[in-house]
């Protein structure tokens, strides 16, 4: 059989490898971190996670936990992985970011239907995969761009600082989760994240002081729209002095055990190691340059003499206009075996990317057994993604995240929108299961 050439070595990559590996098919990965490194990665290592250390909720009636859940039903070797890792984060799949990627590393590298390549890749490979993310090279987005006849977007994603838990005042900073939620075995009532109070004093002096900050611009940093779910924190607080209040300093469910009450405004921060050395300010986001965090974020109660292991900063983040270009199964329409997974798809998120290098690893070896692609029914939360990248409109396409927006609707009306998403995603499951098993999808030989 053919080998099949996947191209980046990231979180849909090397899902993609795996699940044709698994299937009998031999795959060459071309990765070209260790010859070229890019602006955001740190080490050489497959599927390294260069933002957030989470995978999101865990459970099934929120619309990552569904997708997650799905994807364990079709053998996911990506979160088997992420489970391994796992430290303390509530109800999200939160792990610790080298023991993930070296657990993905591992299992890739020593696979023996697949050979890693390191190289820069610049040509589409057929029968292949391009999962290239976020920061595919110039040369391979000028290919992309010539095969595709449309122009490829662009935005920047930005990532949350991280600081040393020793460097933390304990007599401000408290842990908890909010509304007491914690779903990690073992944890018992400690509550998973270290949350920091304000008073309505201290929330207006941050603002003013986020406000006159100085950021870190270049090129078309300020005209490329932030996506919405990866908004820097100093966007958001532009947008009004009640902004973070509502947003990532909301401060409901958290009470001050120093008061018994709510704080104005709250920061939280999660654990990024199983150590729980290292924790990453939630939803801070910046392009803040580096002086300007540890003066503006220093100024959070507890935070006063923190240690920044990792500054935020800001990274490109390309992406096909899918609807206009790809087939529904995320293909060139001019080679059905030329398939695009991951971020460069228009999929926002790591388990949205590694669910399409699942699904792209799936059906390319469906089609080199001369068998049809096939994509699940909307119902599912994958197939709804799907659905969406093939159906939204072309000019007005944007990235998109899981969420139940996307799914069909419930056949009866149900106003309680906790028994609405439980039934969704139970009827989600089902609809999965149903049709897995009806493509024989699970349990093909090593």
């Amino acid at each position: 059989m053919t080998a099949v050439h996947i191209i980046g070595g990231g979180l849909a990559g090397s899902e993609a490898a795996w699940q044709l590996a698994e299937r009998g098919v031999s795959v060459v990965l071309h990765e070209m971190r260790g010859v070229r490194g890019t602006e955001a990665h740190k080490t050489d290592k497959l599927a390294e996670l260069v933002c957030s250390n989470t995978f999101k909720s865990t459970e099934v009636s929120n619309a990552h936990g569904l997708l997650k859940a799905e994807m364990r039903l079709l053998g996911s070797m990506v979160l088997e992985c992420a489970d391994a890792a796992r430290v303390p984060g509530g109800s999200a799949l939160t792990v610790d970011r080298d023991v993930f990627s070296g657990g993905v590393h591992e299992r890739v590298t020593q696979h023996p239907r697949i050979s890693v390549v390191r190289e820069e890749a610049v040509t589409l490979p057929s029968p292949g995969i391009i999962a290239t993310g976020p920061l595919t090279s110039d040369a391979l987005a000028e290919e992309i761009r010539g095969r595709l006849g449309v122009e490829s977007l662009a935005f920047y994603d930005a990532i949350a600082p991280i600081v040393d838990v020793d460097s933390l005042d304990h007599d401000v900073v408290f842990r908890a989760s909010r509304y007491g939620k914690e779903t990690m075995p073992g944890e018992g009532d400690e509550g998973a994240y270290l949350n920091c109070p304000m008073s309505r004093e201290q929330y207006e002096g941050f603002l003013d002081a986020i406000g006159v900050a100085d950021q870190a611009t270049a090129h078309e940093f300020d005209k490329v729209p932030y996506f919405e779910g990866c908004m820097p924190v100093e966007e958001i607080a532009r947008r009004g002095r009640e902004s973070l209040r509502f947003g990532p300093m909301k401060p409901v469910g958290l009470r001050d055990p120093r008061t018994g009450r709510e704080a104005y405004a709250i920061v939280q921060l999660r654990m990024e190691d199983k150590g729980g050395r290292m924790w990453n300010l939630v939803g801070f986001q910046t392009r803040l340059r580096y002086p300007e965090q540890q003066r503006v974020f220093r100024m959070i109660p507890g935070l006063e003499n923190a240690e920044f292991l990792r500054f935020g900063s800001i990274h490109r983040n390309s992406y096909v206009n899918s609807p206009a270009a790809l087939t529904p199964h995320l293909s060139l329409r001019s080679d059905a075996q030329v398939l695009f997974a991951g971020q460069i798809t228009g999929v926002e998120g790591y388990t949205e990317s590694t669910a399409t290098g699942l699904l792209a690893g799936i059906n390319l070896a469906r089609m080199l057994a001369g068998e049809e692609p096939v994509v699940p029914p909307p119902t599912t939360m994958l197939g709804a993604l799907y659905r969406y990248l093939r159906e939204a409109a072309p000019k007005h396409f944007q990235p998109m995240n899981a969420n139940f927006g996307l799914m069909d609707d419930l056949n009866e009306r149900v106003k309680d929108k906790k028994v609405k998403r439980e039934r969704l995603a139970e009827r989600g499951l089902a609809a999965m299961t149903e049709w897995r098993d009806a493509h024989s999808l699970v349990g093909a030989p090593r």
